[in-house]
C-alpha cells in the first residue's frame, strides 16, 4: 500500500505551521457561528481568507482530522491556562478556587472556543469517554486529597467530589449558550463558595 503524504512528509516548516494554525482558527471560528454540521471546508477557506478548499487538503487530510486538531488546540490551551493558575496558589483550597475561577474565567475569554468546542461535542465529533473523563477529574482529586493530607479539607470521597466540581465548570458553556448574558464572575463567586463550604474541614 502507497504510504500517505503526511507519513512521509518533513517536519513542517514555520510557513506549514503558520498555515494550519490559521485554518485551525477559521474552524474554529467557522463551527462557532454556523455550527458543526454546516462548518464546511469552503466555509472555513472563505473565513480563512484561502483561494481554495485544496489548501486546507493539504494540511489536513480530512475534515475529522481537522476536527480533532481544533478539540486538542482548545482542550491545549485550557490546560496549559488552568496549570499556570492553580500552580501560583498557596495550598490546596486557593487552588480549588483557582481552579474554578480560572475555568470560568477562561471560558468568559474564549466564548468562541468554547462554543465551537460544545458544537463538536454535542454532534459526536470530540469522543468523551472514560480517558478523557480520568484526565480531566485526577487534576481535582490530586487538590482534594493534598487539603484533605494538609487538614484543610474535610473526609470526603475525592472522586465524588471532583466530579461535581467539574460538572459544575463543564455546565457553563450550556448556560452561555442559553444566557449569554449571564455575570461570570457571580457565577464564579456562587461556584467557588459552594465547594469552599463543602470541602473545608470544621474550624
Amino acid at each position: 500500500m502507497q504510504a500517505s503524504r503526511k507519513a512521509i512528509s518533513p517536519k513542517r516548516t514555520f510557513t506549514e505551521t503558520a498555515r494550519r494554525a490559521q485554518i485551525v482558527e477559521a474552524a474554529i471560528a467557522t463551527i462557532a457561528e454556523v455550527g458543526y454540521r454546516n462548518a464546511s471546508f469552503a466555509r472555513i477557506a472563505k473565513r480563512a481568507g484561502l483561494s481554495s478548499t485544496g489548501l486546507i487538503s493539504y494540511h489536513f487530510t480530512s475534515r475529522d482530522e481537522l476536527i480533532q486538531q481544533v478539540v486538542a488546540e482548545v482542550v491545549g490551551a485550557i490546560g496549559r491556562f488552568m496549570a499556570e493558575r492553580v500552580a501560583r496558589a498557596d495550598g490546596a483550597a486557593e487552588a480549588l478556587r483557582a481552579y474554578i475561577e480560572g475555568n470560568v474565567e477562561f471560558i468568559g475569554a474564549h466564548r468562541a472556543e468554547m462554543k465551537a468546542l460544545l458544537e463538536i461535542f454535542m454532534n459526536g465529533g470530540f469522543v468523551y469517554d472514560n480517558t478523557t473523563e480520568q484526565a480531566v477529574v485526577s487534576p481535582i482529586e490530586n487538590i482534594l486529597r493534598a487539603g484533605q493530607d494538609s487538614g484543610q479539607f474535610r473526609p470526603f470521597d475525592p472522586m465524588v467530589m471532583a466530579t461535581l466540581i467539574q460538572r459544575a465548570v463543564d455546565g457553563l458553556p450550556f448556560l452561555l449558550a442559553a444566557k449569554p448574558s449571564i455575570d461570570l464572575q457571580s457565577y464564579a463567586t456562587e461556584v467557588a463558595t459552594v465547594f469552599d463550604l463543602a470541602t473545608r474541614a470544621d474550624r
